[in-house]
């Protein structure tokens, strides 16, 4: 039995990897709003039909299986991407709470809802979004929000292990998302051994500890990558969250400008597309309150910002900038409070994080973040990470989103993972 899951899952890393262009998309709309399943077909269509992309974009990350501002409805981009033949990485919101049974709830009853015409569209499964970032040193003191030690995810992991293993997910791989910061940390190595990919969250922009110049972001992405490849165990590593703010304050050395935002996708994003499974922060903004905005689109349009078109031969990353990681303690346990978890929020942090949350955050993760859903990011602030969008509460409590992080920090929820983190937790949900 054990050897079947073993191939099941060999065989769907096997037929994704290197060929994966998506989107982080989080639970709530850039007016903090619940989308409905129109918003998510609109969101998923425009994806897929960007003038001028290297290919079509027809994956999305989601922060959490949770309808926004609910205790356990399943979350309106199932039938979504079922409409519009749309692949999933499933996101389960991990922070701010002792169990993920509602989010399996959700994902249970869209399977016998859906059946195999959801389950076929999910490439993995991901258990929890830069919760270790936010327990850790550099997460601590940029006081990130709410996150899990790596003891609590390994047992959520196994926990959705467990109650999907007789489903139609049956085989699909799992992983959980976080900064190479916290990949790194020693501390946190029982998550690796856990998992079946390691799925990262990365921004040059918000590395304000180092010469984040735009000049400079191919070289810093890579050292992100490089160190997460170096404690990996030779699983395969994803990109999760990366992209550059078109507006918005600088950090550091980074500013945000179309033009820039443009030279990332073309010096970055093109020497990674077709050779990496990369999800890019992001399609659209979700919080209104975050003044860093990643959405290469307005409104959805299918019409870009800037060039999308990549050069007939992209090279490689160029060399990997030195850096060291300043999170070597072990992370602590779950940090701060809530009364109440938000599902559905992304966000985007910087080199060193991501995630969702208002507040200041400096080589950990920026405040912004949209969407909504249950989740952390990273929240308006210095240095690593930002989220896009403002999480607001579910009717559960429980705060979900998505976010974009820096080197250091990832995202966080589903828009759910698209907010902010208060500084990472709440921009995670927003995206």
């Amino acid at each position: 039995m054990r050897v079947t899951a073993a191939l099941s899952i060999a065989a769907t890393l096997g037929a994704v990897q290197g060929t994966i262009l998506g989107f982080n998309s989080g639970a709530s709309d850039d007016q903090g709003n619940a989308k409905n399943q129109q918003d998510f077909e609109r969101e998923f269509t425009a994806a897929k039909n960007l003038n001028g992309a290297p290919g079509e974009f027809n994956t999305i990350r989601l922060y959490s299986n949770i309808q926004w501002n609910t205790a356990n409805t399943p979350i309106a981009a199932f039938p979504a991407a079922i409409a519009t033949n749309t692949s999933l990485l499933l996101g389960i919101w991990a922070s701010g709470t002792n169990n993920i049974d509602n989010e399996l709830n959700a994902l249970t009853a869209a399977l016998q809802q859906y059946g195999s015409k959801l389950a076929d569209l999910v490439v993995g499964i991901s258990v929890g979004s830069e919760d270790l970032y936010r327990v850790s040193e550099p997460g601590l003191r940029n006081n990130a929000g709410v996150g899990q030690n790596a003891d609590t995810i390994v047992r959520f992991i196994k926990d959705a292990k467990s109650r999907l293993a007789n489903t139609a997910l049956q085989g699909k791989p799992f992983t959980h998302v976080d900064t190479w910061t916290a990949w790194v940390n020693g501390s946190n190595k029982a998550v690796i051994d856990e998992i079946d990919f390691v799925a990262v969250n990365a921004f040059p922009f918000y590395e304000n500890d180092l010469d984040n110049r735009i000049e400079n972001a191919g070289s810093l992405l890579n050292s992100a990558l490089t160190a997460t490849e170096g404690v990996a165990a030779g699983k395969d590593v994803w990109v999760t969250e990366t992209g550059w703010a078109y507006t918005g304050p600088a950090f550091g050395a980074a500013t945000a400008s179309v033009d820039n935002a443009g030279k990332y996708w073309q010096d970055v994003g093109c020497k990674l597309f077709g050779k990496r499974n990369i999800f890019w922060y992001t399609l659209r903004d979700a919080n209104p309150d975050n003044q860093v905005k990643f959405a290469i689109t307005d409104n959805l349009s299918t019409t870009p910002r800037f060039n999308l078109t990549c050069p007939a031969n992209s090279e490689t990353l160029p060399a990997p900038a030195p850096i060291t990681s300043n999170s070597t303690t072990p992370t602590g346990n779950a940090t701060g409070s809530s009364n109440q978890t938000q599902s559905g929020s992304s966000g985007s942090g910087s080199l060193s994080g991501s995630g969702s949350s208002s507040g200041n955050s400096s080589s950990g993760g920026s405040s912004g973040g949209s969407g909504s859903g249950s989740g952390s990011g990273s929240g308006n602030g210095s240095a690593s990470g930002s989220a896009s969008g403002p999480a607001s509460p579910s009717s559960t409590g429980v705060v979900q989103s998505t976010g974009a992080g820096s080197f250091i920090s990832v995202s966080l929820v589903n828009s759910m993972a698209m907010a902010l983190s208060v500084v990472f937790a709440a921009a995670a949900w927003a995206l």
